[in-house]
């Protein structure tokens, strides 16, 4: 009998690996006894083929939590991230199911799904909490929320490969004032990511703390800056040869700002329920992923 009676299934829709590994995965799922299958319908189409697609139930991703106790993500690490935000909101345990290639979040391999995945509805599994940044854009006194990421806010300047100028504030007090190519402000999950490109620090996903990362800053001295997780970011665009840069959330661009515009990056209150098998271990990955050296023999 399965910990879980009720998992969805999510996954890109435009992965062509996507539908083998989900049908294949329902078909796994049916095996266990008592357990009811749910698709998010953005990826329904996928397995209208399938034998008991008659008897899964499709419903929108925003209402997954009213009808499943457990998600399951196919894809990379990018169907996670958006997915991160709409799953924190309704706090529903997530576990991943690797189709993509570095397989930080989605730690399941496609091959492990009877065994490892298995475990996991078993209950044999560890639960990580996984924070979240909220940001919003204030312009001429009006705030607006404009996205969320699990991994970065991004300020940077579009296609064009210039520099932008910016003042830094960290609850309400100045930091300084820089001109750069940008500016990263990444949580720990996304310290391994493009924050760990820039020449940023990788950080223990159990830490409470932001990296807040420059671009190619136009000073030997500026470096990446470590602060408490619970700080109010708040990033005001200078004016400078008319730039208007983007701001990014995990890699989407969702705002093109202006001189003046102040974004406002802060902790999300909901936070990502992410679960791994049960002899995860997050320095191990680390040497899988990142091609850390250990010594011979050793796991």
């Amino acid at each position: 009998m399965s910990e879980f009676s009720s998992i969805g299934l999510v996954g890109r829709h435009d992965n062509a690996n996507i539908p083998d590994s989900l049908n294949s995965l329902a078909d796994f799922l049916l095996q266990r006894q008592g357990v009811k299958i749910v698709v998010d319908e953005a990826v329904s189409g996928f397995m209208k083929s399938h034998s008991a697609f008659a008897e899964m139930l499709i419903v929108p991703q925003d209402q997954l939590h009213l009808h499943c106790d457990l998600v399951i993500v196919v894809g990379g690490d990018g169907s996670m991230l958006k997915i991160a935000n709409s799953l924190a909101d309704q706090n529903l345990p997530v576990v991943g199911i690797n189709r993509g290639r570095l397989g930080f979040l989605t730690d399941i391999s496609p091959e492990e799904i009877e065994q490892v995945l298995g475990q996991v509805l078993d209950g044999k599994f560890k639960e990580e909490s996984r924070f979240l940044l909220n940001v919003s854009i204030e312009r001429e006194g009006q705030k607006e929320e404009i996205g969320c990421a699990l991994n970065d806010v991004v300020l940077h300047p579009g296609i064009a490969a210039q520099m932008i100028e910016f003042s830094l504030f960290i609850d309400d007090e100045f930091v300084y004032q820089q001109a750069s190519d940008g500016l990263i402000v990444a949580t720990p999950t996304g310290s391994t990511a493009y924050s760990m490109s820039a020449g940023g620090p990788i950080m223990h996903p159990k830490l409470d703390a932001v990296v807040l990362v420059p671009m190619y800053p136009h000073s030997l001295s500026s470096r990446p800056v470590v602060i408490d997780g619970q700080s109010e970011i708040k990033i005001v665009v200078g004016d400078r040869h008319n730039m208007m840069p983007q701001v990014s959330c995990d890699g989407s661009v969702e705002y093109t700002a202006e001189a003046g515009d102040a974004i406002h990056v802060s902790k999300k209150a909901e936070k990502l329920r992410l679960l791994h098998p049960a002899e995860y271990n997050y320095y191990a990955t680390c040497r899988s992923k990142l091609g850390w050296s250990h010594r011979p023999g050793s796991a």
